[in-house]
């Protein structure tokens, strides 16, 4: 079986990978570990946590989001999923196959996932339909949940908290994501599908 090690963000992406994708890659022959970074996040941080995974795993990725990037500027998903590939090359020192590593920083925010099915946040207490008719008009402005951000204080999670105060992000997020099931959430959402994707060929 194919090892795979995933730096993540934190205990809320720590708990969604083990809920839904662990089962889910284990099928097809993947085996996928996460290891939380906590607190900030930063390329260089980043980028030593997975050369450090390198050497005990097969094939070593992330999923982190990109507001909690502390040093990204005014760089985009892409350019800092470059800066922090070639800081691992630095720090890797040698020839090595370049596919074993691959970078994955989540669109604006986890959050984001969460609105592939507005009716997936019943379950939280004090979710009425006013909310739900809110959280559903919200989605509806945006291309994809992954759209879903027009400033930092407008981003997915600010949004949810603004209708429902008591959302609790480690509590809450990975029970949403499991209600609303992978196939639907990479139907909706293109970059997410994509990293998996790539993460289902590792078999």
């Amino acid at each position: 079986m194919t090892r795979v090690a995933i730096s993540v963000e934190g205990p809320t992406e720590e708990a969604f990978v083990k809920r839904l994708l662990v089962g889910y890659l284990e099928e097809k022959g993947v085996f996928v570990q996460p290891f939380p970074l906590h607190g900030n996040i930063t390329v260089q941080r980043l980028a030593l946590d997975m050369a450090n995974f390198f050497w005990s795993f097969d094939f070593v990725t992330s999923l982190v989001d990109f507001y909690g990037f502390r040093d990204k500027g005014e760089k985009t998903i892409e350019e800092l999923e470059k800066d922090i590939s070639e800081t691992i090359d630095k720090r890797i020192g040698q020839s090595w196959d370049q596919r074993r590593i691959f970078p994955y920083i989540q669109q604006y925010e986890f959050e984001g996932l969460l609105f592939s099915n507005i009716q997936s946040f019943r379950p939280i207490p004090e979710v009425d339909e006013e909310c739900l008719v809110n959280l559903g008009q919200v989605r509806q402005q945006f291309e994809t949940p992954e759209h879903i951000n027009d400033s930092p204080t407008t981003a997915p999670s600010k949004r949810i908290e603004a209708l429902i105060p008591i959302y609790n992000k480690r509590l809450h997020g990975p029970l949403v994501a499991g209600e609303t099931g992978l196939a639907r959430i990479r139907n909706e959402c293109p970059r997410f599908n994509g990293w998996l994707t790539r993460l289902e060929s590792l078999a």
